[in-house]
């Protein structure tokens, strides 16, 4: 029997809480890859794939569709971040992710930017049920108005 994480067990009013909790940043490629083998090795438990700014989902993306989401994704990460560093990606867990937030590395802005809360994550991949982030209840942070979606296409629901 397959242990559950902390994040599968808890529900949707605890999303919230895991997504202003500690992350880890994942500052190289080659962990953001061992990130991406962790998800692909538990892909048919399932993963929220909820894109900021859209309507949060309602269903899994388990299988072929989470490997094409993830290699686009990383894709596309990788051509419009072309540094030897990774740092557009956060992890609650290194080694057994269950939440990841993904930021769009032209939105991001600077480590030394003084503001009084950082951009969301242009994505944000987790196992329990995503709340809306621009919701007033959720977030006095406002989304980012992001240029026309990496992977629209994709997931546009």
């Amino acid at each position: 029997m397959k242990q559950q994480s902390a994040a599968e067990v808890l529900v949707n009013d605890d999303f919230r809480a895991i997504f202003y909790g500690k992350f880890y940043g994942v500052l190289r490629w080659h962990q953001l890859d061992h990130i991406w083998d962790m998800v692909k090795r538990d892909i048919e438990a399932g993963w929220y794939c909820y894109e900021i700014g859209k309507t949060p989902p309602l269903s899994l993306t388990q299988g072929e569709e989470m490997v094409v989401f993830l290699d686009q994704l990383d894709q596309k990460l990788r051509e419009t971040h072309a540094e030897d560093y990774c740092g557009v990606a956060y992890v609650d867990d290194l080694d057994q992710p269950s939440f990841i937030k993904v930021f769009d590395p032209k939105s991001m802005g600077t480590s030394c930017s003084i503001a009084t809360s950082g951009p969301l994550p242009e994505w944000v991949i987790c196992k329990i049920l995503p709340q809306d982030i621009s919701d007033k209840e959720f977030s006095d942070v406002k989304p980012v108005k992001f240029k026309k979606s990496w992977l629209g296409n994709l997931f546009g629901k």
